[in-house]
């Protein structure tokens, strides 16, 4: 079967940011951050855009425990904060446990947070070594979930909490696990393995249960099913790259994507010509983020 490829440019929801990533959809808004300008967004259907924190340590993963309260990862300081009634406070302390910086994280319905870490000094040049995922309990204290992810970077969990998917960038590989009501997980297994140069960044999950991922060095975002068929095709703009994506929306029938020219800090800060992209797809979204 060839690959859907879609010939409709996404609209742009939002721009003027130096690097947005790690967009979530919550109480009828998309939050996200920018990494290297140091905040926290949240933006409307209309557009209305507001600046929920800032400054912060580039924010990157982002997540929501079960009184609203929005969890932040501090890239650098390898922490944890938690915003909430306007004020900003520690949640979990991962330094002990990370290397070279946190990334992603994704934070269940019971307020455990999935936290993936680089592992080595990628832009120091250290050669690439597998990391363990973290997990953060609701009360702060923080364990391994899993052994030897290569890059760690997006995850989603499904509708019943009973599947977890991550990517593994630098693998080109999206990895599943069973997960149980205590939110451990076991029975590791490929879902998709990409062709090589599609390095999976942020992934969201559809009602079918295929895989929307962002390949940031790739042609754009793909779906890909269990077994690794790709079905369709969002492609990048030339000079662009998706970084995330998530649905959204009221019916969550639009996929949001993150997509920068240049992620280097300081010409990212330089051109700020980070945006948000909007576009049906004809899908809905499903479970988490």
């Amino acid at each position: 079967m060839s690959v859907h490829e879609f010939t409709r440019k996404p609209d742009i929801a939002a721009d003027g940011f130096a690097f947005a990533e790690n967009p979530r959809w919550h109480d009828g808004r998309l939050w996200f951050a920018d990494i290297h300008g140091g905040s926290v967004y949240a933006m409307n259907g209309d557009g209305a855009l507001e600046t929920v924190v800032t400054p912060l340590d580039s924010p990157s993963g982002i997540g929501f425990m079960p009184d609203g309260s929005l969890l932040v990862v501090a890239v650098h300081e390898m922490k944890i904060y938690r915003w909430n009634n306007g004020q900003l406070s520690p949640h979990a302390d991962l330094s002990h446990m990370a290397k070279a910086g946190l990334n992603d994280m994704l934070v269940d319905p019971q307020g455990r947070a999935y936290a993936v870490q680089h592992g080595f000094d990628w832009r120091g040049g250290e050669p690439a070594v597998a990391a363990a995922l973290l997990c953060v309990e609701p009360d702060g204290s923080v364990h391994k979930a899993a052994d030897d992810m290569t890059s760690g970077n997006g995850m989603v969990l499904s509708p019943d909490g009973r599947t977890f998917i991550i990517a593994e960038s630098g693998a080109c590989r999206l990895s599943a696990f069973d997960r149980d009501a205590q939110g451990r997980l076991s029975n590791r297994r490929v879902f998709a393995q990409l062709p090589d140069g599609y390095y999976p960044d942020g992934i969201c999950l559809d009602d079918t249960g295929a895989v929307w991922v962002s390949c940031c060095w790739g042609p754009g975002v793909i779906r890909v099913e269990d077994g690794g068929r790709i079905t369709h095709l969002v492609p990048s703009e030339e000079g662009r790259n998706p970084f995330a994506c998530v649905f959204g929306g009221p019916d969550r029938r639009t996929l949001y994507i993150c997509t920068a020219e240049q992620e280097e800090p300081a010409v990212a800060l330089a051109k700020m010509t980070s945006r948000i992209e909007a576009i049906d797809v004809g899908f809905a979204g499903a479970g988490l983020p």
